[in-house]
């Protein structure tokens, strides 16, 4: 029977996790970022690798720590709660567990970077306005012993600051996963400026050379590398997504204790006491969802997609939910660009649509339980 409940050495891991970031990361620092106009703190990545946690889920001989999913989801919920604005879920993540996959020398070599914090990768896969790897039309088009890629990937998370690309594309054959360097002839990166301050790119391919060696599994059979990952990246979103609810929360808790009217703080109004409750409600029910989806990807990654979606679908509508609420319970104030709760805000809604939203989630969980 999976456990929810948290071990000693995954305490000490969500401790040390929040005492650095809460120093080095406050929203006050994404806050810097987006006035600056930056997406992406080269020193607070490499101290996240010093740290172990780029190296969470590569293997100890390409010189990972290896803590597993669960240790993945801790540290993403941990960096949801002040919406640290880092490569972690595209690089440490998605693209550790797709390479893991396959048992080659370059994707050792590529882990290795990985754990060394000297590489960020971005995953090129949707091309519509929804999630959906199935409706990919980029092509691949044989060419000698390689391929040329010609397409365009929209909402490519990481996209502008990243070194390497996996790109979905359709060859003869079916879906083929390739491992690129972002500044390959015939790649074309713009910028996106997201609502919430996070590092997004459209990617455009025009007549890209790849090699064989550039392919990531088989050719035509992505999915098999390609699904454990997006397992993988939806519940470390899911698992920020409740540390975004929980920061929310307690901002809004906060603030009940401190704003008074009539004299009196306005969390004695018992009106705004059952709100909170009720959200308090929804945020442990969705930390719950979030831990059991990290312990069925450690423990059965290839048949965990029940879990994942369950988590995603809660964590999106907790996080929905919390902020909200957050702004409602603030007034006036919470709508202003000066206060805080607005950043969670965005960051909630620009997390809703990456690597699907509720509906596409609500619908795998449905399927999964034959209806």
């Amino acid at each position: 029977m999976t456990t929810l409940m948290m071990s000693e050495d995954e305490t000490m891991l969500q401790d040390a996790a929040r005492g650095f970031l809460d120093g080095a990361a406050p929203v006050s620092h994404l806050r810097g970022l987006r006035d600056a106009g930056e997406t992406h703190d080269a020193k607070l990545w490499g101290e996240m690798a010093a740290m172990g946690w780029t190296g969470v889920l590569v293997p100890e001989d390409a010189g990972g720590s290896d803590m597993g999913h669960a240790a993945a989801g801790i540290l993403a919920e941990e960096m949801g709660k002040t919406l640290v604005t880092s490569p972690f879920l595209s690089t440490a993540v998605i693209a550790a567990t797709a390479l893991r996959q396959v048992a080659t020398d370059r994707s050792k070599a590529a882990l290795g970077q990985i754990a060394e914090g000297k590489v960020i990768y971005a995953l090129a896969i949707d091309e519509g306005h929804k999630h959906d790897p199935d409706a990919t039309a980029l092509q691949a088009v044989a060419d000698g012993n390689g391929f040329k890629l010609t397409g365009s990937k929209g909402f490519v998370v990481d996209g502008a600051n990243a070194d390497r690309v996996l790109v979905l594309a359709r060859a003869e054959a079916g879906l083929t996963l390739f491992d690129l360097p972002a500044d390959r002839d015939g790649i074309t990166r713009t910028a996106n400026a997201m609502i919430d301050a996070r590092d997004a790119a459209a990617v455009d391919f025009a007549d890209v050379e790849a090699t064989g060696d550039d392919v990531v599994g088989t050719v035509g059979d992505a999915m098999t590398v390609l699904q454990p990952a997006l397992n993988a990246g939806q519940a470390a979103l899911a698992a920020e997504m409740a540390g975004l609810a929980a920061g929310a929360f307690g901002m809004t808790v906060g603030y009940l204790k401190e704003r008074k009217q009539f004299g009196i703080e306005i969390g004695r109004f018992q009106a705004l006491q059952h709100r909170a409750a009720h959200l308090w409600c929804e945020t442990e029910v969705t930390a719950s969802a979030v831990r059991n989806a990290g312990r069925v990807l450690d423990e059965d990654i290839d048949n965990a997609t029940m879990a994942v979606s369950l988590a995603k679908a809660r964590a999106t509508d907790t996080a929905k939910l919390a902020v909200i609420e957050g702004v409602q319970m603030h007034g006036g104030i919470g709508m202003t660009d000066a206060f805080d709760m607005g950043f969670y805000m965005k960051r909630a809604r620009v997390a809703a649509e990456w690597l699907g939203d509720y509906g596409y989630h609500a619908e795998r969980v449905a399927a999964a339980r034959g209806f």
